[in-house]
């Protein structure tokens, strides 16, 4: 039997070491350029090209191929089009519809929007979860629970006598009835 995927030789582990110092300087740099925004979750897309990131990452690592330099390249051209997508988001109406998803609301006050939490398939099991990591005790301290762009959930609450939600905070938020 031999034992031979369970080593590795000095020369290949220098090679991984190398390309991880090399791909790690690279993405400190880029980021540095790009700003934070880099790795933020803000959309759908934002979490597709940080996945992106991690593979190019681990496959610039631990296989020979690709070479550092086309990662290199990868992952500037990720970091470019993250860019053009973010100024798009931002100055155009068009790109943020392109782009991001619309958040839903899953909970009006206390209701259960049965419908909704199909359209945006999550289980009333999953909502539960959600109230009580908000720390919720009563259904009749939910404002709003609302599915957003980034598949985050966000609940609103408070006690039952305090003032109701500021409408601007769901103005982006699907219609109750047509998420």
């Amino acid at each position: 039997m031999t034992w031979s995927w369970l080593t590795i030789s000095l020369a290949d582990a220098l090679i991984v070491l190398g390309k991880a110092v090399g791909i790690y300087v690279v993405l400190v740099a880029f980021t540095r350029l790009a700003g934070l925004r880099s790795f933020s979750k803000m959309s759908s897309f934002d979490f597709a090209v940080t996945v992106a990131f991690g593979s190019i990452l681990a496959g610039t690592i631990l296989t020979k191929k690709p070479p550092l330099a086309q990662s290199v390249v990868a992952l500037a051209a990720l970091f470019a089009i993250q860019y053009a997508v973010s100024v798009a988001r931002v100055h155009s109406p068009l790109g943020r519809t392109m782009v991001d998803n619309k958040p839903a609301l899953v909970m009006d006050g206390s209701e259960i929007l049965t419908e909704n939490l199909k359209r945006v398939q999550m289980s009333e099991s999953d909502l539960f979860a959600k109230l009580r990591e908000a720390n919720v005790t009563r259904l009749e301290q939910v404002r709003a629970v609302v599915v957003e762009s980034t598949g985050d959930v966000s609940v609103l609450h408070a006690s039952p006598d305090a003032p109701p939600i500021d409408e601007a905070l769901l103005d982006d938020v699907r219609n109750p009835r047509q998420a």
